[in-house]
């Protein structure tokens, strides 16, 4: 048996979220489709992060284990079976030791608003014609890194163990009609990205203080976060594994 890594990438504006779900449309579906018809039987993959429904992927992966052969020209293949919404960028032989979730060390997301009416953003980011103080927003951005427990920012409903996240990188970037929100962190909780900038924006428009700030993610209680920014606007951009992996 042998086990391989699939990357993907994919627009999620018509898919119920990456994850299989009964009697719901999603990314993991087509591309576990797509490669049962290609190679003749099912094929159930796992994958490395659960972006919810709207959400996009400029990378993501997902193993699946096959005694089968891989077809010489499987990611051409599944390209021609696939929506044109969901591409797949290559596909790895790994040892069968390795998961494409838990063998992860970290992951990168970026949150897009966009100022002024642009009908080419209207899937891709979050229309946001308000003013904005952006040295408080970056100052809040710099907060969250002084933070492990994010409690707060979790959405209900959740399973996990621990809250706690190791953030690499957190910062606002401006450009054009642009406002983009980059994080990075070892792992990240189910709507914490979303919960982060919906919660940072109040601070941008002057309805939080800095210190109001580290009071909401100090209280661990998530009905003080807002989740309130819609899903097209967050993109997973990249899931890091240990080098040499491949």
């Amino acid at each position: 048996m042998a086990r391989y890594f699939i990357e993907v990438a994919y627009m999620g504006g018509r898919y119920s979220g990456f994850q299989v779900q009964e009697n719901a449309v999603t990314v993991q579906s087509e591309i576990d489709r797509a490669a049962g018809l290609l190679m003749r039987g099912k094929v159930v993959t796992t994958g490395s992060s659960r972006t919810d429904a709207g959400v996009h992927a400029r990378q993501n992966f997902l193993h699946f284990d096959t005694d089968q052969e891989l077809h010489p020209q499987f990611v051409y293949k599944m390209n021609a079976i696939l929506p044109h919404d969901i591409v797949v960028k290559g596909v790895y032989p790994v040892d069968e030791s390795v998961h494409s979730r838990f063998s992860a060390i970290g992951r990168a997301y970026e949150y897009t608003l966009y100022t002024s009416k642009d009908p080419f953003l209207t899937d891709r980011g979050y229309f946001y014609p308000y003013r904005m103080d952006m040295a408080q927003l970056q100052a809040a951005a710099e907060i969250i890194r002084e933070y492990v427990d994010f409690s707060t920012f979790s959405k209900r409903n959740t399973q996990v163990k621990t809250f706690n996240c190791r953030i690499t990188a957190s910062f606002w970037t401006e450009y054009d009609n642009r406002i983009v929100y980059s994080v990075s962190a070892n792992r990240f909780l189910r709507g914490m990205v979303r919960g982060l900038v919906g919660t940072m924006l109040r601070v941008g428009r002057g309805r939080l203080t800095l210190e109001e700030f580290r009071e909401v993610i100090g209280s661990r209680d998530c009905t003080r976060a807002d989740f309130a920014v819609p899903p097209q606007g967050l993109c997973l951009m990249s899931v890091l594994y240990p080098e040499g992996l491949f």
